[in-house]
C-alpha cells in the first residue's frame, strides 16, 4: 500500500466545503492540492487555508490534474454532472448530500460509479453522529424488539437564514427542503428500520417566509455574511432570496419495503434548532432528547405506564471533536482511506439514492395534493455491485 500523500481537490467553496480541511495533513497521508469555485472571493478564502493549492473556476479544469479524489461540496444542482465527470475520470468522488436533486440524477451517478469501476462516496455526516450511533446500537441490542414505527420531527431554527437566502430556496436547484434537508433525516430513519421507502405522502407549503417582501441577490456573499442568532422572530427576517418557491413547512408519511411506517415532520421557523427522533418496536420504544454532547437517549422497555420521565435505559450521548458533533472529521477520514483502501463504509450510495427517491416522492405528493407515490425501483445490478463494496 502507497504511503505517499493522496491528492485531492474540492469543487464548491461555499460553508459545508471546509469539512474538506479534515483531508489536509500534508506529510501524513493527504493534502488538498486544487480548489474550485466560479466567485473569486470563494478561491481567495479556500487558498488562505490552503496556500499550496491552485486555484481554478470551472471543475473541468480539474480532470486532468490526476487527483486521486474529490469534495465536491457544490449546490446540490451542480452534484449530478461533475460527479458523472470525475468518475469518468477515474477520480475517487465524495458527493456532498444529497447524492442529486432528482431519482433519475442519482440513478445516472450510480450508473457512471458502476461503468468505470471508480469509487463513489456520499457524505451523510449524520451515520457518523454520536446521537444516531447511540440509537441504533441499543436497536441492535433488541432493546425495543423489532422496529415496527419511526417518527422524526425537525426543527430548523436557523431555517430563514440557512435555507430562505440563496439558491436553496429555488425549486429548480433544490427540489424541495423535504428533500434538501431531509435526506439527512430519511437516511437516518432508513437505516434504523433496515429498509427503503417503497411509497411517499405529503403535505406541507410555504407557510411563514412567503409573506416578507423584502428581497436581495446573494450571489456574491458568503455564507457568514447573512447568518445571524439575532434574526428573531422569524417575520423580522428581510433580504430573503429572489425566488422563494420551496415550503416552509412539511409532513411526509413513508411505507418501507419492509413493512416500517415512518413518518417526517420539518418546519423551518422553530424558536430552537434539533431534531427529536421516536422509535417504536416490538418490545419498546426509544426517543432522543436533544441531539448532541451531553444530551440523552431513553428507552422505555419494562412495563406499562403513564408518562414517566424514569426511563428504563438513559444513554448520554458522548462529546466528540469536530464538526456536527465529530461526524466530520469521522466522516472524511473513512472517506480517505475507502480511496486508499476501498472496504466497507457506514454510508452507502444505494441508501443515499434511496433518501433522495423518498424525498423526491414525497415532494411530488406533496405538489400533488398528497397523492401517494410510489419510488421507482433500482437496478438490481447497481444494488449488488455497491452492496459488495464497488468491487466486481
Amino acid at each position: 500500500m502507497s504511503t505517499e500523500d493522496l491528492r485531492f481537490g474540492v469543487v464548491g467553496l461555499g460553508a459545508r466545503s471546509r469539512l474538506a480541511k479534515h483531508a489536509h495533513s500534508p506529510g501524513e497521508g493527504s493534502r488538498i492540492v486544487a480548489v474550485c469555485d466560479p466567485v473569486e472571493a470563494q478561491q481567495q478564502a479556500a487558498l488562505a487555508e490552503y496556500p499550496d493549492a491552485q486555484a481554478y473556476a470551472d471543475h473541468t479544469d480539474l480532470l486532468d490534474l490526476k487527483l486521486d479524489g474529490v469534495f465536491l461540496t457544490t449546490p446540490d444542482d451542480l452534484h449530478e454532472d461533475p460527479a458523472i465527470d470525475f468518475l469518468r475520470a477515474g477520480v475517487a468522488v465524495f458527493v456532498e448530500k444529497p447524492l442529486a436533486i432528482t431519482t433519475s440524477g442519482c440513478d445516472r451517478v450510480l450508473q457512471a460509479a458502476y461503468e468505470t469501476g471508480t469509487r463513489l462516496y456520499v457524505g451523510h455526516n449524520m451515520r457518523h453522529m454520536p446521537v444516531v450511533l447511540t440509537m441504533r446500537e441499543l436497536i441492535q441490542q433488541g432493546a425495543i424488539g423489532e422496529v415496527k414505527a419511526i417518527w422524526c420531527r425537525h426543527f430548523v431554527g436557523h431555517g430563514g437564514d440557512f435555507y430562505f437566502k440563496d439558491w436553496h430556496a429555488d425549486r429548480r436547484r433544490s427540489t424541495s427542503l423535504l428533500l434538501q434537508k431531509g435526506a439527512h433525516d430519511i437516511d437516518v430513519m432508513h437505516w434504523l428500520a433496515g429498509g427503503y421507502t417503497v411509497r411517499a405522502n405529503a403535505l406541507g407549503g410555504l407557510t411563514l417566509y412567503g409573506g416578507i417582501a423584502d428581497r436581495q441577490d446573494r450571489s456574491g456573499q458568503r455564507f457568514s455574511e447573512f447568518v445571524s442568532e439575532d434574526n428573531w422572530p422569524p417575520l423580522s427576517q428581510t433580504g430573503m432570496a429572489p425566488v422563494m418557491d420551496v415550503e416552509d413547512l412539511s409532513m411526509a408519511n413513508l411505507q418501507l419495503d419492509n413493512g416500517v411506517l415512518m413518518s417526517y415532520e420539518q418546519c423551518h421557523y422553530t424558536p430552537d434548532y434539533w431534531r427529536n427522533y421516536t422509535v417504536i418496536g416490538t418490545a419498546g420504544r426509544l426517543e432522543n432528547f436533544g441531539d448532541g454532547p451531553g444530551d440523552v437517549v431513553k428507552v422505555w422497555n419494562s412495563r406499562r405506564s403513564g408518562y414517566r420521565a424514569d426511563a428504563d435505559i438513559v444513554v448520554e450521548i458522548p462529546d466528540a471533536e469536530g464538526g456536527h458533533a465529530g461526524a466530520d472529521p469521522r466522516l472524511v477520514a473513512e472517506f480517505v482511506r475507502f480511496v486508499r483502501e476501498g472496504g466497507a463504509t457506514l454510508t452507502s450510495p444505494v441508501a443515499a439514492r434511496a433518501a433522495v427517491a423518498a424525498g423526491y416522492a414525497a415532494t411530488t405528493s406533496l405538489r400533488t395534493n398528497g397523492t401517494p407515490i410510489d419510488v421507482p425501483p433500482l437496478d438490481q445490478a447497481l444494488i449488488e455491485y455497491f452492496d459488495r463494496g464497488q468491487t466486481r
